[in-house]
């Protein structure tokens, strides 16, 4: 575990997770020529942990797309356990 005796789900883990539902919701409104769209994540801004995660826990992932800028997409991100928020942030992707 990442804490003998006190297990959480770390923190890099969680901002992962919303950076791969955020390319998820990206790709979901967009077609390419030449099979599946991609991102490359290219930020992760204002990334708080104020609860713990802990393994074996059901962890929703929510992404909402706030900003686009030529090449580069910005979502507000969070992740929670039932009503505790675990995670919350801002993802940027930029498409490949």
């Amino acid at each position: 575990g990442h804490f003998p005796g006190n297990p959480l789900v770390p923190g890099v883990i969680l901002a992962e997770a919303l950076a791969q539902i955020a390319a998820i919701a990206a790709a979901g409104s967009e077609t390419s020529p030449d099979g599946a769209p991609k991102f490359l994540l290219s930020a992760i801004r204002q990334m708080k942990f104020p609860a713990a995660a802990r393994p074996n826990e059901r962890i929703g992932l929510n992404a909402v797309k706030i900003a686009e800028a030529g090449q580069l997409l910005q979502f507000n991100v969070h992740a929670s356990v039932g009503e505790r928020l675990v995670a919350a942030g801002q993802i940027v992707l930029s498409r490949v």
